[in-house]
């Protein structure tokens, strides 16, 4: 092939040079060209190398369907592989570099994967690497990794800004070739909000590749007239460079928009986004995205040169370029030989046409050679095809000379996004050889090449049609936009004989180009009992690469149809799923990186910790202080230890706002959460609190709490930080979906309340001197819950008689906006007690020093039995979520891990979260695994690392040495099974 700069091409701007690099060679293109374009018009035919075999690939189409032509463009933290030249913008100073080959795309080291091709046929992955054993990890797998991908991401920050964002219209349209173009202006004229959508830098579709008149005149300026229509109408926006890659339910879709990614470095700017993720909701939608041109497949179908006839249109009168001076055409359709007429009008020589079709009907004056009822069979040339061979009807075979081959195997509809939700192509439709749409669309109304429509004046007209259907049902009337001076003819039906394979094909014909599957893989697949196309997709790995099968996967279809001997119909298609092309994770992300990677929940009392010297850890989308040293304190844990030894001998407060709140109203109430929680609820009186666990469905806890009655149908619910959103969901299926019969209302009260914890012998003494009430231990008992006036009158607050520290201890919240305040008062009248603010971390060791339990035990495996609370499950309501499968045999199982303390059996052991519990004299395996360290802490008040476990039989275990063995550590220490309430076991301190 040898493919070179003419004069023309509608697209480009000759005034505008560009100069850029391919593989660290300097060359030069123009304005408008793509890179696959300006490689083309300076003679660049190898450009990359196939996925498994290394074998030379070229330029194969014009479009979003490129298999071959995957660069890396860019540098540093502007690097993007597998960048699609055919769809790629050319810029001034533009790097592009080939991939998957070494040392160079030239000279290939890994094309001698080509000699092994017997032994790396469809499954070989399956088959191999399975001796010697120890060879899997030392050899197979390091090359395999190495051997892996194609292009290769920075490892630097990219420089980009990304966003999101949502639109509104009455009517998307999709696709702004000729349907598209129709579909708008119809709609636009109707006054509708109109957006249309098109992934090219240009809108125009087929008009941009056309070289004859439309209405007697030019197609580009046939286009220009109607682009200009439309930006002129304030109704319709237009966007160019924008793929609409996903269809999802209630009619949204999803886009990406290539907002810079066209422009040089030093014209970006940084306050504007490099791409922008759209959600667009449409009332109704016109699905004019087209047609895809199939390759054919035979033997030598991949060498460079060969590529879509429709694509030599394209890059000759859009941008021109001549795809070789001798070229050739192999194709079963009609349409193909409008290329060659092309190709003659601009001087290119056409040696042949070849046809499998005996008596094809076309309508071709044209110099060049046609020879009827024969096939391509093999091409020859080492880089770049240099002649095909051609079978005759009669057996025999002729070889050409050229250096450019046009394929034309008919023509796919692309319909991608109309089988998004769920969907499957309508029909295989015989007389287009291709599957069409389907039919129930919801809202979306497929018109011109997608819906098996062919020439320009059809496709116009139908996409006119079908936004008046659209427009017909928002209420809206419309009038179907025409072509000027051409006249509406009968469609001519292009009678395609479909061609799935050349069965005389001499050597490798290639189905999927970027994954290398060859015809034989197909058949191989169906000889191994994967012939059902999911299953022979999988085996094969066609259409699994980064086209998604595009080129490849109908003729896949065709070839397992034609082998079992029935219609591509029958297949079916694989399962079509987003994203339609690639899309960005920078895209994908939008502006949450760094900082912003997630939104940032700063508790009430935020500020209040940040002025004590609070050391903060994320929790979740929360900032929680974790500890507050003091000066001298140069370890996190002598923090603590002081925080914890406060707490346990005079006071601390905590800030505990961060726990989720659910305020519960309704008649119902409290049968509502009678049957959400797995103990008793109906009964509990106004002014008491309880700690209720709540299971799922299996029997498995899933959350715990405390729920307080402070008044008649008026409930205060807590939950775990961690699962504050999923309680909430969880909560409203519940009255809405299992027992919408019940009176109960919800709402979260998360952000309203800062609440505090005050713990420790001095904690009734400090609140004395704030709270207005009596909070005696008559007067306000453990569990007790109730409003109470603060501060003389001038507040209320709510009062909880709750301890997750086993102290003496208290919650007070207050609204939100005096969180801080109030913060600091309790300091002020605790300091003569010697109050302390501890964190998290000193929180976490307390309720391991009392055994409590939090998701670090509640894991998703356990039943309230092996937490010790089984007495809790109550056993005289008739139903609460949970209760059925709670009595499974396996649940209920004696010898279930279940919840222990564990201490070492030396004071000065230690031991990690993790470690696993073996019975002493056991060889240290998984196999003998008998449970293992949910938590660990050093305890400031015993002295010694302390921790909780699930172990099997737990319970009856206490006094038992045990083997804590830390598999990562390679280390075994002599634990003791006990009590997990290390400190007050008899609750003395809570009653205080």
């Amino acid at each position: 092939m040898t493919s070179f700069r003419i004069d023309g091409g509608t697209l480009i701007d000759r005034n505008d040079v560009r100069r850029f690099t391919f593989n660290g060679e300097v060359l030069s293109g123009f304005g408008g060209d793509t890179v696959a374009s300006s490689l083309l018009a300076n003679g660049k035919q190898l450009v990359g190398r196939s996925f498994k075999y290394h074998r030379p690939r070229g330029i194969l189409t014009a479009g979003a369907a490129e298999p071959n032509a995957l660069l890396t463009i860019g540098r540093d933290g502007r690097r993007d592989p597998n960048t699609r030249a055919t769809m790629a913008e050319l810029f001034d100073g533009l790097e592009a570099r080939s991939q998957n080959c070494w040392p160079n795309v030239n000279f290939d080291i890994g094309a001698a994967n080509g000699l092994l091709g017997p032994l790396l046929g469809a499954g070989f992955y399956y088959k191999t690497f399975m001796w010697p054993a120890a060879f899997w990890e030392k050899v197979y797998e390091p090359l395999i990794r190495k051997a892996a991908g194609l292009g290769r991401a920075s490892y630097d920050p990219d420089p980009g800004y990304y966003e999101k964002c949502w639109a509104h219209c009455d009517l998307l349209v999709i696709g702004a070739g000729p349907a598209g173009l129709a579909a708008a202006l119809t709609a636009g004229r109707a006054g509708a909000r109109v957006i249309i959508a098109d992934e090219g830098a240009q809108l125009g579709g087929g008009l941009i590749a056309e070289g004859s008149p439309v209405g007697g005149k030019p197609a580009d300026t046939v286009l220009a007239d109607i682009i200009g229509e439309l930006h002129a109408l304030p109704n319709v926006e237009i966007k160019k460079r924008t793929t609409v890659f996903a269809a999802y339910d209630d009619q949204v879709f999803g886009a990406v928009e290539r907002v810079q990614k066209h422009l040089p470095e030093h014209e970006i700017n940084p306050h504007r986004a490099m791409e922008r993720l759209w959600r667009i909701v449409a009332r109704q939608v016109v699905l004019a995205t087209g047609a895809e041109e199939r390759p054919i497949v035979f033997g030598g179908n991949d060498r460079p040169g060969v590529m879509m006839a429709g694509a030599m249109r394209t890059y000759l009168n859009a941008y021109g370029v001549a795809p070789g001076k001798r070229v050739a055409l192999f194709a079963n359709n009609s349409q193909a030989y409008q290329t060659a007429m092309d190709l003659e009008a601009r001087g290119i020589e056409v040696a042949a046409i070849i046809d499998p079709r005996t008596c094809p009907n076309i309508d071709y004056d044209g110099k060049a050679r046609l020879i009827a009822g024969a096939m391509v069979r093999d091409t020859a040339g080492r880089k770049a095809i240099k002649s095909i061979t051609v079978r005759h009807d009669d057996g025999r075979d002729e070889v050409i000379a050229v250096d450019a081959l046009g394929l034309s195997g008919g023509y796919s509809p692309i319909v991608h996004l109309a089988c998004h939700r769920g969907g499957k192509p309508a029909v295989w439709s015989d007389a287009h050889v291709g599957f069409m749409p389907p039919e129930n669309t919801d809202g979306m109304t497929p018109c011109g090449a997608v819906a098996g429509k062919a020439g320009i004046a059809t496709c116009f007209a139908d996409g006119g049609v079908a936004a008046v259907k659209a427009l017909a049902e928002l209420g809206v009337m419309g009038e179907a936009a025409s072509l000027p001076g051409v006249e509406q003819t009968e469609e001519k039906v292009d009678h395609i004989q479909p061609v799935w394979r050349v069965a005389s094909s001499k050597g490798k014909a290639f189905v999927d180009y970027q994954n290398d599957v060859a015809a034989t893989d197909i058949t191989l697949a169906m000889r191994e009992g994967y012939d059902h196309v999911e299953l022979a997709k999988r085996y094969t790995t066609n259409g699994m690469a980064t086209d998604q099968g595009k080129t490849s996967n109908v003729n896949a279809i065709g070839i397992l149809a034609e082998n079992k001997g029935v219609s591509p119909g029958e297949i079916g298609t694989t399962t079509f799923r987003p994203f339609y092309t690639p899309v960005s994770f920078g895209a994908l992300v939008g502006a949450s990186k760094g900082m912003d990677f997630q939104p940032v929940r700063k508790s009430p009392l935020h500020g209040w910790a940040e002025r004590n010297g609070a050391k903060f850890v994320e929790t979740g989308l929360w900032y929680r202080s974790s500890w507050f040293p003091k000066d001298g304190e140069t370890f996190w844990r002598d923090s603590v230890d002081r925080e914890v030894n406060a707490v346990r001998t005079k006071v601390g407060i905590c800030d505990v706002s961060t726990l989720g709140k659910i305020e519960i109203f309704g008649a119902d109430a409290a049968e509502f959460l009678n049957r959400v929680y797995c103990n008793a609820f109906l009964k509990l009186p106004v002014g008491k609190a309880r700690y209720g666990i709540m299971l799922r469905e299996d029997g498995f806890v899933y959350d715990d709490g405390t729920t307080s009655c402070l008044g008649e149908n008026h409930y205060f619910m807590t939950t775990t930080t961690a699962l504050a959103a999923g309680v909430l969901t969880h909560l409203e299926f519940c009255a809405q979906v299992l027992w919408p019969e019940l009176d109960v209302r919800l709402a979260s009260v998360t952000d309203q309340w800062a609440q505090m914890a005050i713990a420790g012998p001095k904690s009734r003494d400090v609140l004395s001197k704030i709270i207005d009430d009596d909070i005696s231990n008559e007067a306000f008992p453990f569990l007790a819950a109730r409003e109470v006036s603060m501060f003389g009158g001038r507040l209320k607050g709510r009062l909880f008689r709750i301890s997750f520290s086993g102290e003496l201890a208290y919650e007070i919240a207050v609204p939100a906006g005096y969180g801080e305040s109030v913060a600091d008062a309790i300091m002020a009248a605790g300091e003569e007690f010697g109050i302390t603010p501890y964190g998290t971390e000193a929180l976490g060791v307390m309720r391991i020093e009392k055994g409590h339990v939090t998701h670090a035990e509640i894991n998703g495996t356990v039943t309230p039995a092996d937490l010790g609370m089984g007495k809790m499950v109550s056993i005289k309501k008739d139903d609460f979520i949970g209760r059925v499968m709670n009595l499974r045999e396996g649940l209920i199982d004696p010898s279930r891990p279940a919840l222990v303390g564990i201490k070492p059996k030396s004071p000065s052991d230690k031991f990690a979260t993790g470690s696993h519990i073996l019975n002493p004299g056991d060889d240290v395996s998984l196999a003998n695994d008998q449970g293992y360290v949910t938590s660990m802490c050093h305890s400031p008040t015993l002295g010694h690392a302390i921790g909780l476990a699930l172990v099997k039989n737990g319970p009856k275990r206490h006094g038992e040495e045990v083997v804590i063995w830390n598999g990562l550590a390679g280390t075994t220490v002599t634990g003791i099974l006990c009590n997990p309430a290390f400190v007050d076991p008899e609750n003395e301190k809570l009653h205080a």
